[in-house]
């Protein structure tokens, strides 16, 4: 049996020291989180039905009945396990341990419990079919509960960023055309606004240019839509039960204009170029601000959403935000881009502040399992420039290992190399973290990543419990290194993490210094990155091949004497402008510029 320390005292002993760090921290929480930019932090990302379960009497979310009216079935992966707010609020501490500053959390917004069709029904627990945007959703616990959990959270000085959906609601729209609920979709040139049900079809909505929306009076242009009986009334606030404030084209092919018109799998696709949606959208999200105070917004499916939308919810949001005394608001988007063009592309056409940052997703997967060399990670840093506001921008792009869609980085390790070592997964899975907590752009750690979680795939398949599971397939995944039990502190995952989370704290140089690239091989190697403001330079090298590496690191000529943050580090410079190095076979290591000698 290994040994281990309580939660509670192992967390605050790792609180203790980022406190020391910032020392404002200690003094005033608030107040330090509210400057705080949004490079500073660290995120956790989770769906709190996976977290922690505080309040077993909402596990049913009130209701009454079997898994298709509750949607309660902790032994089914696609349904509620029983997680709620009050049980994030109880492991804090757990967190803050961590190194983490910042919470994002999955939808939590009450949504139509269960949809599909017949045998293939599932339930609502990630939060993304939303019914009623003004309200926690009750197998979660009650708006109170929020309210307490965001003050729980800046009271510890950790910032709180709302998962938020604008593209869609649940799916309730039917098309009397396609009773299966099947509906592919239709193009506006075969079915225009100004025709019912194609070219040869009565003209309707005369006189409607996609602009001047009091002429755009009957929706069944392309399909015949309506709410069904005892649903009609279902969405909060009221205005999203109005069946012509939405696309209703059918299906997303995920193409062309149907990207963004198109119903997504099912759900229904809000007409966001209507002035009463982007007013409606602003309200609602405007009042999470005001009435709760949090600290930003990840945005969901925010590439299926007309640029025009966000040029005016963008600067609404800010500004409630900075009258609310909040003036690092963070709003960053899921864009689902590999590409860095396509991914900058809504940053400057857009005007969305930042985005998730997939390209580095996918370059730090490559390097860490040994599929491509680090200089693919490079060739994406080297980009940063292409950003609406430049490398600054890129610098505030939130990065991470995987996540709730993609799988877990344990995964896909293990995807890529299905008969590797334990010891092996666990110095690849620390070396993909360390990329992203070491790196720049703001790290995002996936819940249930620090306790060594696997999965079996994407979807469902990485959205384990924190808590002891009932799910077969969730109980058999093999871990990454050890761990003893739920939310343990000592952890070798755990405590790789907070060890790098404690080094980004006490170095603003790694959270906000401009970027060089020193080396980047083409083959699994080197490559070591140099973090510079005007008082020195920080240099941090990873080693992606299974073999130690000696590398001669070019650095600034004014810089001879160094020491070490992480790892070993030679204290003089080798040369004038030359670093010395020994980096670990799978690696890495910091090392900080003491100055002129």
């Amino acid at each position: 049996m290994r040994r281990t320390r309580s939660s509670l005292a192992c967390a605050l002993a790792l609180s203790a020291s980022m406190l020391a760090v910032i020392p404002a921290l200690a003094q005033d929480p608030v107040a330090a989180m509210r400057d705080r930019p949004a490079e500073d932090e660290v995120i956790y990302f989770l769906l709190p039905d996976r977290f922690a379960n505080g309040d077993a009497s909402n596990d049913r979310g009130g209701l009454s009945g079997d898994r298709l009216v509750t949607g309660y079935d902790p032994t089914d992966p696609g349904f509620y396990h029983g997680g709620d707010l009050r049980g994030l609020t109880g492991r804090l501490d757990y967190l803050q341990g961590l190194g983490v500053t910042a919470l994002w959390i999955a939808p939590i917004f009450a949504n139509k419990t269960v949809q599909g069709p017949a045998g293939h029904e599932s339930a609502a627990y990630h939060g993304y079919w939303i019914t009623d945007f003004t309200r926690v959703d009750p197998h979660f616990g009650t708006n109170d509960d929020f309210r307490a959990l965001v003050a729980a959270a800046h009271g510890r000085g950790m910032k709180v960023y709302l998962d938020i959906v604008i593209n869609h609601t649940a799916d309730v729209i039917r098309y009397r055309e396609c009773p299966a609920n099947d509906c592919g979709y239709r193009w506006k040139g075969d079915y225009p606004y100004q025709r019912r049900g194609g070219l040869e079809g009565e003209a309707i909505n005369t006189g409607f240019d996609g602009s001047n929306f009091d002429a755009l009076t009957r929706p069944d242009y392309a399909y015949t839509p309506y709410a069904p009986a005892g649903e009609d009334d279902i969405k909060v606030p009221a205005w999203l039960n109005d069946v012509s404030l939405y696309h209703n084209r059918g299906n997303s092919v995920w193409y062309g204009e149907s990207a963004l018109d198109g119903d997504f799998a099912g759900l229904d696709d809000l007409f966001t170029e209507h002035p009463r949606v982007v007013e409606g959208m602003i309200d609602i999200y405007g009042d999470w601000i005001e009435q709760y105070g949090i600290d930003g917004f990840r945005i969901d499916t925010a590439r299926h959403v007309n640029p025009e939308f966000w040029q005016a919810f963008v600067p609404a949001m800010l500004e409630r935000a900075r009258a609310k005394g909040i003036p690092n608001f963070h709003i960053f988007g899921e864009t689902y881009d590999f590409v860095v063009a396509d991914a900058a592309r809504h940053t400057v056409v857009d005007g969305l502040p930042s985005v998730l940052d997939f390209a580095s997703q996918r370059a730090i997967q490559e390097a860490a399992t040994g599929t491509a060399g680090p200089i693919n990670l490079a060739q994406v840093l080297r980009a940063d420039p292409i950003y609406a506001g430049g490398a600054e921008t890129a610098r505030r792009l939130p990065t991470f290992t995987g996540n709730h869609d993609l799988g877990r980085i344990g995964h896909l390790i293990l995807k890529a190399l299905p008969n590797v070592g334990d010891a092996e997964l666990l110095d690849r899975s620390a070396l993909a973290h360390a990329m992203v907590l070491l790196g720049r752009g703001v790290p995002v750690i996936y819940y249930g990543d620090e306790q060594g979680f696997t999965g079996d795939g994407d979807d469902r398949r990485a959205r384990q419990d924190m808590f002891e599971t009932q799910v077969p397939t969730y109980a058999d995944d093999r871990r990454v290194g050890l761990a003893s039990g739920p939310f343990d502190t000592s952890a070798d995952m755990y405590r790789r993490i907070a060890e790098m989370t404690r080094v980004r704290a006490a170095d603003g140089r790694l959270r906000r210094g401009r970027v060089a690239i020193r080396i980047a091989d083409q083959t699994p190697g080197v490559l070591a990155i140099s973090r510079l403001d005007d008082t020195g330079e920080t240099v941090v090298v990873f080693n992606t091949s299974t073999e130690a590496r000696d590398v001669n690191v070019p650095v600034e000529a004014g810089s001879p004497s160094w020491r070490a943050s992480l790892g070993v580090c030679p204290a003089r410079a080798a040369a004038p402008g030359v670093l010395s190095i020994s980096v670990p076979a799978l690696g890495y290591l910091v090392c900080v510029s003491e100055g002129p000698a």
